[in-house]
Protein backbone atom coordinates (compact mmCIF):
# COMPACT_ATOMS: atom_id res chain seq x y z
CA UNK A 1 0.00 0.00 0.00
CA UNK A 2 1.44 3.37 -0.99
CA UNK A 3 1.61 6.40 1.28
CA UNK A 4 -1.04 8.14 -0.82
CA UNK A 5 -3.46 5.23 -0.36
CA UNK A 6 -2.76 5.15 3.38
CA UNK A 7 -3.46 8.90 3.69
CA UNK A 8 -6.69 8.47 1.73
CA UNK A 9 -7.85 5.76 4.13
CA UNK A 10 -6.97 7.92 7.13
CA UNK A 11 -8.85 10.89 5.66
CA UNK A 12 -11.97 8.83 4.97
CA UNK A 13 -11.92 7.51 8.54
CA UNK A 14 -11.59 11.06 9.86
CA UNK A 15 -14.48 12.21 7.67
CA UNK A 16 -16.67 9.33 8.85
CA UNK A 17 -15.95 10.21 12.47
CA UNK A 18 -16.66 13.88 11.74
CA UNK A 19 -20.04 12.91 10.30
CA UNK A 20 -20.70 10.84 13.42
CA UNK A 21 -19.92 13.86 15.62
CA UNK A 22 -22.20 15.97 13.42
CA UNK A 23 -25.00 13.43 13.86
CA UNK A 24 -24.50 13.48 17.64
CA UNK A 25 -24.79 17.26 17.63
CA UNK A 26 -27.94 17.03 15.47
CA UNK A 27 -29.42 14.65 18.06
CA UNK A 28 -28.38 16.80 21.04
CA UNK A 29 -30.75 18.41 23.50
CA UNK A 30 -29.05 21.75 22.84
CA UNK A 31 -29.97 21.70 19.15
CA UNK A 32 -33.51 20.48 19.85
CA UNK A 33 -34.03 23.28 22.38
CA UNK A 34 -32.59 25.89 20.03
CA UNK A 35 -34.79 24.76 17.10
CA UNK A 36 -37.88 24.66 19.31
CA UNK A 37 -37.42 28.25 20.49
CA UNK A 38 -36.44 29.42 17.01
CA UNK A 39 -39.73 28.06 15.69
CA UNK A 40 -41.62 29.60 18.62
CA UNK A 41 -39.92 32.93 17.92
CA UNK A 42 -40.89 32.83 14.25
CA UNK A 43 -44.54 32.10 15.06
CA UNK A 44 -45.11 34.35 18.08
CA UNK A 45 -47.46 37.15 16.92
CA UNK A 46 -46.51 39.48 19.77
CA UNK A 47 -42.82 39.13 18.96
CA UNK A 48 -43.52 39.73 15.26
CA UNK A 49 -45.33 42.97 16.07
CA UNK A 50 -42.57 44.13 18.40
CA UNK A 51 -39.94 43.32 15.78
CA UNK A 52 -41.83 45.36 13.18
CA UNK A 53 -42.07 48.23 15.66
CA UNK A 54 -38.37 47.87 16.47
CA UNK A 55 -37.44 47.98 12.77
CA UNK A 56 -39.56 51.12 12.33
CA UNK A 57 -38.03 52.87 15.37
CA UNK A 58 -34.54 51.80 14.33
CA UNK A 59 -35.07 53.20 10.85
CA UNK A 60 -36.21 56.52 12.36
CA UNK A 61 -33.14 56.56 14.61
CA UNK A 62 -30.79 55.79 11.71
CA UNK A 63 -32.32 58.74 9.87
CA UNK A 64 -31.48 60.98 12.85
CA UNK A 65 -28.10 59.34 13.39
CA UNK A 66 -26.83 60.59 10.05
CA UNK A 67 -26.66 64.04 11.65
CA UNK A 68 -25.56 62.79 15.07
CA UNK A 69 -26.41 64.52 18.33
CA UNK A 70 -27.21 67.70 16.43
CA UNK A 71 -30.43 66.29 14.96
CA UNK A 72 -33.37 67.69 16.99
CA UNK A 73 -34.96 64.22 17.41
CA UNK A 74 -31.76 62.22 17.96
CA UNK A 75 -32.19 61.56 21.69
CA UNK A 76 -35.92 60.94 21.40
CA UNK A 77 -35.40 58.44 18.57
CA UNK A 78 -32.62 56.70 20.50
CA UNK A 79 -34.83 56.44 23.58
CA UNK A 80 -37.67 54.95 21.53
CA UNK A 81 -35.35 52.29 20.08
CA UNK A 82 -34.11 51.43 23.56
CA UNK A 83 -37.67 51.17 24.93
CA UNK A 84 -38.73 48.74 22.21
CA UNK A 85 -35.49 46.79 22.71
CA UNK A 86 -36.34 46.44 26.41
CA UNK A 87 -39.81 45.17 25.50
CA UNK A 88 -38.25 42.62 23.15
CA UNK A 89 -35.77 41.51 25.82
CA UNK A 90 -38.65 40.92 28.23
CA UNK A 91 -40.36 38.45 25.89
CA UNK A 92 -39.96 34.88 27.14
CA UNK A 93 -39.74 33.52 23.60
CA UNK A 94 -36.82 35.79 22.75
CA UNK A 95 -35.09 35.21 26.07
CA UNK A 96 -35.37 31.42 25.76
CA UNK A 97 -34.25 31.53 22.11
CA UNK A 98 -31.13 33.49 23.07
CA UNK A 99 -30.41 31.06 25.91
CA UNK A 100 -30.76 28.09 23.54
CA UNK A 101 -28.53 29.80 21.01
CA UNK A 102 -25.91 30.40 23.70
CA UNK A 103 -25.99 26.74 24.85
CA UNK A 104 -25.67 25.49 21.25
CA UNK A 105 -22.79 27.90 20.65
CA UNK A 106 -21.08 26.61 23.81
CA UNK A 107 -21.51 23.01 22.63
CA UNK A 108 -20.06 23.76 19.19
CA UNK A 109 -17.18 25.70 20.73
CA UNK A 110 -16.41 22.83 23.13
CA UNK A 111 -16.34 20.32 20.27
CA UNK A 112 -14.10 22.62 18.20
CA UNK A 113 -11.80 23.13 21.16
CA UNK A 114 -11.53 19.37 21.84
CA UNK A 115 -10.70 18.65 18.22
CA UNK A 116 -8.14 21.46 18.00
CA UNK A 117 -6.39 20.51 21.22
CA UNK A 118 -6.33 16.85 20.19
CA UNK A 119 -4.15 18.01 17.30
CA UNK A 120 -2.03 20.50 19.24
CA UNK A 121 -2.30 22.57 22.41
CA UNK A 122 -1.05 25.62 20.53
CA UNK A 123 -3.96 25.75 18.06
CA UNK A 124 -6.24 28.71 18.68
CA UNK A 125 -9.98 28.12 18.59
CA UNK A 126 -12.07 31.17 17.71
CA UNK A 127 -15.12 31.83 19.83
CA UNK A 128 -18.38 33.52 18.90
CA UNK A 129 -18.25 35.41 22.16
CA UNK A 130 -17.80 39.12 21.67
CA UNK A 131 -14.60 40.64 22.90
CA UNK A 132 -14.75 43.23 25.66
CA UNK A 133 -14.83 46.72 24.24
CA UNK A 134 -11.43 48.04 23.26
CA UNK A 135 -9.54 44.75 23.46
CA UNK A 136 -9.38 43.46 19.89
CA UNK A 137 -7.40 44.38 16.82
CA UNK A 138 -10.37 45.90 15.00
CA UNK A 139 -11.34 48.04 17.97
CA UNK A 140 -8.06 49.91 18.00
CA UNK A 141 -7.53 48.73 21.55
CA UNK A 142 -4.66 46.80 23.07
CA UNK A 143 -3.65 44.31 20.38
CA UNK A 144 -0.98 41.68 20.81
CA UNK A 145 -0.47 41.50 17.04
CA UNK A 146 -1.04 37.73 17.08
CA UNK A 147 -4.44 37.74 15.38
CA UNK A 148 -3.31 36.23 12.12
Amino acid sequence: MSILEENTLDMSAILMQAYDVGDMIKDSAELADYLYWKQALNTDPEVKELMKLFAKKKEMFEECERFGHFHPNYHEALEQVQQVQELLDQQETIRRYKEGEERLDDLLFSVSELIAHAVSDSIKVPSNKTQPSGSGCASGGACSGKCS
